[in-house]
């Protein structure tokens, strides 16, 4: 990666220039695609009523959703003009906020709860990010975090980086999260669960090693625990 090149500003800027379309993908996405089983899952470990924050919220689809499932919500984003129009929807527990992932605009222990859906692969230090999460959540407190799998198109937004191009993706293999946050120090780490593409039997590969279930995956959910 150049010298010149900032992170920070580059990610921003696609953010800012992407907001139509990823209004437009968001709202099927959550309802019937890749993220449907997100919130059902989350209020199997975080109680309803609890204070969370959704970390890269982008449109603050999700994050209505989840004030709509009974949360107290925060969406954030490192985008203007995606917190700009995030903040046309409207709920009595939802509130929306522009921060960074790298440096959250929170005190220590503020959130019962957390999720962050695909937002660490757009990270520039993935591990810095994750310890900043955990700074934010209450002790007890839970993380659902998204990743995405080896079999997820947006993967290939960092394959350009083999050409020494500078990228604003940091993809990382479902089962190096899972490691990045054994070291991280979090505990009751839950396998969650994969999505897989369509033409994928679904019966047949929940048979298989967790691991070999990731590498197969679209998308792999996890629960986290801050100790």
């Amino acid at each position: 990666m150049s010298d010149s090149f900032n992170w920070h500003e580059a990610a921003t800027k696609k953010w800012d220039q992407n907001v139509t379309f990823w209004s437009e993908k968001s709202r099927s996405m959550w309802s019937q695609g890749s993220r449907a089983g997100i919130i059902p899952f989350i209020k199997n470990y975080i109680p309803d009523g609890s204070k969370m924050a959704d970390i890269g919220c982008g449109d603050g689809h999700g994050a209505f959703l989840l004030s709509e499932a009974g949360y107290t919500v925060t969406g954030v984003d490192l985008s203007p003009k995606m917190i700009e129009h995030a903040n046309q929807m409207r709920g009595d527990r939802l509130t929306f906020t522009q921060g960074d992932l790298a440096d959250l605009p929170f005190a220590e222990d503020t959130y019962d709860g957390l999720m962050a859906i695909n937002s660490l692969e757009w990270t520039e230090d993935p591990k810095g990010a994750l310890e900043e999460l955990r700074r934010v959540l209450k002790p007890g407190g839970r993380l659902c975090v998204a990743i995405l799998g080896p079999t997820a198109g947006p993967r290939q937004n960092s394959y350009r980086r083999l050409y020494g191009e500078d990228v604003i993706c940091n993809t990382m293999m479902p089962w190096e999260f899972e490691q990045l946050a054994k070291e991280g120090g979090w505990g009751a780490i839950s396998y969650g669960y994969g999505v897989f593409k369509d033409g994928v039997k679904e019966d047949v590969v929940r048979s298989f090693p967790n691991q070999l279930q990731q590498a197969l995956a679209f998308l792999w959910v996890f629960m986290l625990e801050k100790q």
